[in-house]
């Protein structure tokens, strides 16, 4: 039963701890502070997620992080409460640093994921393999009242609240064209910049799915700040 005693000591001391940080009497940065706002500029961490979960019911916190996120958006009304699939805390993502084959709708965790994504994974791999930025998105689509697959009783899809994106390809610099469904399958510069993509995406968005997941994604990466974990 010692290792109960230990295990018991050990909660105590990180509650205590923690109650320090919550207080402020206790200093750590503000990137390994659970309740500091998510800095878009700093690389994700352990604590990335938690964060984005933070922004889904607090229009508030969400405004502070997006203020220096570098995306262009513009706020959008809640649904009536008995739409059939009511948005809330909703922007239109219009672009920003890198350009959009159109604007699309977000809820308040995609939009801010979508901006650690085009700065943390996909400009980095961008320049790793081809030595030039990325300028432009092409996406699917994001906000889509269904299910998962459109089966009959399956699911809510996380389209349904705008909580997912589907990205197709991109543009680079020279003007030159990157496509999911062209390109992955091949053994080139185009489908390594693509892996490199999708795995780097893994840290900042919950669910990635490329075509390596089902023939249903291979056209496209599947982007989503819900609640489950899968990275394929």
């Amino acid at each position: 039963m010692k290792w109960l005693k230990v295990l018991a000591l050990l909660s105590l001391l990180v509650g205590a701890v923690m109650f320090g940080v919550w207080r402020g009497w206790i200093a750590v940065p503000a990137a390994w502070n659970p309740w500091a706002p998510l800095d878009v500029q700093a690389a994700p961490n352990l604590l990335t997620r938690y964060k984005l979960m933070r922004l889904r019911d607090n229009p508030t916190l969400c405004d502070q992080v997006l203020a220096t996120s570098g995306l262009k958006f513009s706020r959008q009304a809640d649904s009536p409460v008995d739409a059939a699939c009511p948005l809330h805390n909703t922007l239109r993502v219009q672009g920003g640093e890198v350009a959009l084959s159109s604007s699309f709708l977000a809820s308040c965790p995609l939009a801010v994921a979508f901006a650690l994504f085009q700065r943390h994974a996909l400009q980095p791999a961008a320049q790793a393999v081809y030595g030039q930025a990325v300028t432009r998105v092409d996406h699917l689509g994001s906000f889509a009242c269904r299910t998962m697959y459109n089966r009959e009783k399956a699911a809510r899809s996380q389209h349904a609240t705008a909580n997912a994106l589907d990205i197709a390809g991109f543009r680079l610099a020279d003007g030159r064209t990157v496509n999911v469904l062209r390109d992955w399958p091949q053994d080139n510069t185009d489908a390594r910049f693509l892996r490199q993509v999708r795995d780097d995406a893994c840290e900042v968005f919950n669910v990635v799915l490329s075509p390596d997941y089902n023939a249903a994604h291979r056209n496209h990466f599947h982007l989503d700040a819900g609640p489950w974990w899968v990275c394929r």
